[in-house]
């Protein structure tokens, strides 16, 4: 039984699940790996993953700033560190956001920078990039073609346009999230594509964003950050500044959602097992239409695992081969990234899951 079984245990005694159950030191562990690898390429956290304050008080002994994508977010991170670079992107920033003091500000469009230039303040920009190149196998395409997110070159050169004989904005050069779910190889071949635009626009400071895949059917494949590492190196030309945010990648594998069975019954031949919480609190499969990994338990029976809410998307897990009685404790593995932070909390008005932290410290120990 490692830690976090343990500490499931420990929770389902005192009454206290569901509950999202965090390993700090396996946190620590992955993360300073990844930093390694990277070479000289600086690190942000896409605070959007999880902005769990002891996830980021982990993360900030390795990262070199923060992304954040809304006002809240930027002061959540600012409240907890004050004097750790901020990079604020995301489409539909408001004025109070475009004029927030951060260290780079990703601009989306010429409306954005019209604002931006419109209300006197002094900024460091990126220009975010929608360029048009294939992206095949990605999760999640936030760039390849007609999109809302950044702008195609044509808008890009508006931006610089307006940029010139002007001091108070200053192009620092480009940012470009293209996609999500992709392995090594391939945003290694979008890095190229976009190192190549970026020598064209004469910048020399280029932010690849995330995206790097993570399995949920396969926990074990994990992203080949010595490969990227070593893979940026060689891209990378002298003098040029790289950077990247990823934030999946980082803390899914950290965190565990722990809940209790409530039921088990047969309908129409279909074994189910009904689960206390559900998709209110860990949203991640139903918005990704996949079975959330279950760590493994006595063999037994195909099982359907639902939760309590009044909908058939209440699924966590389909046709998993594992015994479950009534008063059983299940967990959930890769449950550290879009879990709590991106579910319908009231939905129902179920109780909060409970949060707790341990510190087994070995890598891949959740």
């Amino acid at each position: 039984m490692d830690v976090l079984t343990e500490r499931a245990h420990e929770l389902a005694a005192a009454g206290m699940l569901p509950a999202f159950v965090y390993d700090l030191g396996a946190l620590d562990v992955h993360v300073a790996a990844v930093r390694e690898a990277l070479g000289e390429v600086e690190l942000y956290y896409a605070v959007k993953a999880n902005p769990d304050p002891q996830l980021l008080r982990v993360l900030a002994r390795h990262v070199d700033g923060w992304e954040v994508a809304s006002g809240g977010e930027l002061a959540h991170v600012r409240g907890l560190f004050p004097d750790m670079p901020l990079a604020l992107g995301g489409p539909g920033k408001t004025d109070a956001e475009l004029t927030a003091p951060v260290h780079r500000l990703h601009v989306e469009s010429p409306g954005e920078l019209e604002r931006l230039l419109a209300s006197g303040a002094r900024a460091d920009v990126l220009l975010r990039v929608n360029l048009e190149v294939p992206i095949e196998g990605a999760s999640l395409a936030m760039g390849g073609g007609a999109t809302p997110f950044g702008m195609d070159p044509g808008g890009v050169a508006e931006c610089a346009a307006m940029l010139r004989g002007q001091e108070r904005v200053r192009l620092r050069g480009v940012h470009a999230h293209l996609a999500s779910g992709l392995h090594a190889p391939q945003l290694l071949e979008l890095a190229q594509a976009v190192l190549e635009y970026a020598r064209e626009l004469g910048v020399a400071e280029i932010n690849l964003g995330g995206g790097m895949a993570v399995s949920y059917d396969d926990p074990g494949e994990l992203f080949d950050w010595v490969a990227y590492g070593e893979g940026l190196a060689k891209l990378r030309r002298r003098g040029e500044r790289l950077r990247i945010e990823p934030g999946r990648s980082l803390t899914v594998y950290c965190g565990r959602y722990a809940t209790r069975v409530i039921d088990v019954k047969r309908v129409h031949g279909r074994l189910f097992a009904i689960v206390a919480g559900g998709t209110h609190h860990l949203r991640t499969p139903a918005t990704k239409g996949h079975d959330q990994p279950v760590v493994p338990g006595a063999a037994g029976e195909p099982v359907t695992i639902a939760g309590q809410l009044c909908t058939p998307k209440d699924l966590l897990a389909r046709e998993v081969p594992i015994t479950l009685r009534r008063g059983d404790v299940v967990e959930f593995a890769m449950a550290g990234a879009y879990a709590w932070n991106i579910s319908h909390h009231d939905f129902l008005m179920h109780p909060h899951p409970a949060f707790s932290y341990v510190r087994g410290g070995r890598a891949g120990s959740c």
